[in-house]
Formats: structure tokens, sequence, C-alpha cells
């Protein structure tokens, strides 16, 4: 069915409704005499009479009459469907699918997650968490969260945290038995939890900065993860030493579980970025997230944007 057809069945149903050109036409928008030339062609084209009609009065012959009855539920389709459109743009509605590095999830999503789904009672959210890069867009997500450098150059987009300062944290028990480092290169005496990194599987090298002069160190250790929360986890747990960041070590330094070391060689990197394709007709549930990830975090300074230490050289 082409666009000029369902145009003149619209048209056709809204003249049986009103039994009158003139009351259809002012409905539609439309003078009579168009109306009435759109429902000769209609019938023209049908090779089917739909309406007796006078200059006095307007009927539905019999052949019009079934063919009201097979349009009305169709056309009241139509006509919900681009209501529940209308009623999207004024209260977010539907699924919203996000693809997010683990530790976005971790800072960005999980935070405001619980207070995002009871604020919007029609929205179901689906997170799908990982660090390989991949085409959004292809994968059916409305967006993803991750550091600006693994962001693709045609997408939008918006920082949804600060600069995260990277921190080197142990457990008090692993301390009691080792003296802890005090240049990165003492840590070529400690067993330290290693990060492969999933996108390529690297091995990371831990970033330092002092006196804005960089370095990494290769560090040596029993056990290697590929998720900051299992190397924070095995930090408290006495394995190792871990590098993370502020925002997974921050709980367990404050219960006293972990210890802050190497504090003046910790650097930080520019932060997090949601990102999405387009900027016209941003989803609705896309916008509420957006929003309030922004409220919760409050107004975000500007940095000088810094090397993400978390990928390799």
């Amino acid at each position: 069915m082409n666009r000029g057809n369902l145009a003149d069945l619209t048209a056709f149903v809204a003249v049986a409704d009103h039994l009158s050109f003139r009351a259809a036409a002012s409905r539609l928008g439309v003078t009579p005499s168009a109306l009435s030339h759109s429902m000769r062609q209609l019938e023209e084209r049908l090779g089917v009479r739909l309406l007796h009609r006078t200059t006095r009065s307007v009927s539905l012959t019999d052949a019009g009459l079934r063919l009201l009855e097979r349009l009305r539920p169709a056309i009241s389709e139509i006509a919900g469907a681009l209501e529940d459109l209308n009623q999207e743009r004024q209260r977010p509605m539907g699924r919203l699918r996000i693809y997010s590095a683990h530790v976005a999830a971790a800072v960005v999503i999980a935070p405001v997650w619980g207070r995002f789904l009871s604020t919007y009672p029609e929205i179901h959210l689906e997170l799908a968490v990982g660090d390989a890069p991949i085409d959004i867009v292809a994968k059916g997500f409305d967006a993803g969260i991750a550091p600006r450098d693994r962001v693709p150059g045609d997408m939008i987009a918006v920082r949804v945290t600060g600069p995260l300062k990277v921190f080197v944290v142990g457990a008090p028990t692993y301390f009691a038995k080792r003296r802890p480092p005090r240049t990165p290169d003492d840590l070529a005496r400690h067993s330290c939890v290693q990060f492969r990194l999933a996108g390529d599987g690297t091995v990371l090298a831990w970033p330092f900065e002092r006196n804005r002069k960089s370095r990494r160190i290769s560090v040596e250790g029993r056990l290697m993860v590929n998720n900051g929360e299992l190397a924070v986890r095995a930090a408290v747990d006495g394995l190792g030493i871990a590098c993370t960041i502020e925002a997974l070590a921050e709980p367990f330094l404050r219960s006293g579980q972990l210890v802050r070391i190497l504090e003046d060689w910790s650097p930080s990197f520019e932060g997090l970025f949601l990102y999405y394709p387009g900027r016209r007709q941003v989803p609705g549930t896309l916008r509420a997230l957006i929003d309030m990830i922004r409220t919760a975090r409050g107004s975000v300074p500007v940095r000088r944007p810094l090397q993400n230490p978390f990928t390799k050289d």
C-alpha cells in the first residue's frame, strides 16, 4: 500500500464518521472540494462506489459499510501507535540497552540504577558489560559507556564522570609480612595482581606519574584477572597489590580492608563518556538516563585530557 492509499482510506473513515464532507474536511485540515476529489479517486482505483452523496447528504453504500468495518480497527491501531509515541516524548517508556565497559558499569550505572528504575517504572534497562570495542548500532544498543579513547569518532560523546584517579592498594594483612613499596621500582619485590586487557589480551603495565613525568612498570604476580572488581577483591583477600581506580577501591579503603600506597605517584585519566549515534531525536529513555547521571554527579570540571592508563602505549 502506498502513502496515498493510506491517506485516502483515513479520509474515507473521517467522512464515514461525520457523514459530511464539510465536517470531515475540517477535521482533516483540508478543503471539502479536495476531500471530495480524494474520495472520487479512491473509488476509481477500487472500482467500487463507497459513498452515496448529494448536495444535501452523504451515506455509505453496502460496500462502503463493509470496508469501514475492516478499516476502523486498523486505523485505530495506527492512531494508538502514534499516540504512544507522543506519550513517550512526555513520559519515557520502553527498553533501554546500554553497552558498558566493566569499570563504567560500576562507576556510572550502578550508583543510579535503583533511582532510575523507580523514577521511570515503564523503562526496562538492559546493561551488557564488556571491554572489547563493538559496533553498538549493529548490535542493537542505544548507547555505550567507555573511556574517551574507545569512543568511535562518528558518535556523540557526553562526559559522565570527572577525571578518574588511579590507586595502588593492598590489604593490611599483606603488608603485615612485607614492607610497603616506596617507589614503583619496589614493586619488583612484591606479588602484584596482574591485569589482562580484554580488548587485545595485552597485560597491563601499571601507570605512574610524578612531577609531570609518566612511566609504566611491568609487574609480576601469581594471579591475573581481566576485571577491575576482581582485582580489588584479590587485594582485599591479601593475594597481592592491585592497581585500580579510586571509585572501586574507596569503599574498602574506608572500611580499612585496604590501604593505599605510592600516593605521590598516582596518575589520573580523563574519565568516562556515554556515547550514542546521532544528535537528533535522542530517545526519551536515553535522555532520562543522561539527565539522571548528570544530576547525580553535578557539574564536572574540565581538565586537560590525559592518556587512559588502562590501555597500552
